[in-house]
């Protein structure tokens, strides 16, 4: 009876060594998250003159070119936002070269899904003299929004 025991609790032992193992195993083989790094140059710019708009995307130290990049341009309080997919320009880096005709403040937001991750980061920017800001509570994203859809690059 004594074998017995002490073979359960031995069985018992090894098996919870072994559940605890995998565990750490799994949390260990966690990725990275996707990291994009969005830029707007010049900021402020001019009107009638371009700005570039880069998203250079990462996960760790890898730069990622198979990402699905759309960036979403409008001008302050303006329904009208512009969605522009984008194609991979190199090294992890998404760019699109745009002009604006009015002056004002302006946001743009880069979706970017890489990885089964999602990010979108945004960035406000001036072309010539800023206009009124956005509500910081109003809500920032291509859903319910009327959008223009544009391909580029």
């Amino acid at each position: 009876m004594r074998k017995i025991v002490l073979m359960l609790i031995t069985i018992l032992s090894l098996s919870v060594a072994v559940s605890c193992s995998n565990k750490q195993e799994k949390t260990d083989d966690m990725p990275e998250m996707v990291d994009v790094n969005l830029s707007v140059k010049p900021n402020p710019g001019e009107a009638n003159k371009p700005i570039i708009f880069e998203a250079k995307v990462t996960q760790g130290k890898e730069k990622i070119n198979d990402a699905e990049v759309t960036f979403e341009v409008w001008r302050s309080k303006d329904p009208n936002h512009e969605k522009i997919a984008l194609k991979h320009a190199e090294d992890g880096v998404y760019r699109l070269e745009k002009t604006f005709q009015q002056e004002g403040t302006y946001y743009i937001i880069s979706h970017v899904t890489a990885r089964d991750m999602h990010n979108m980061p945004m960035k406000e920017f001036t072309i010539g003299k800023p206009s009124e800001k956005e509500d910081s509570t109003s809500v920032h994203s291509m859903d319910g929004m009327n959008t223009d859809d544009h391909k580029s690059q």
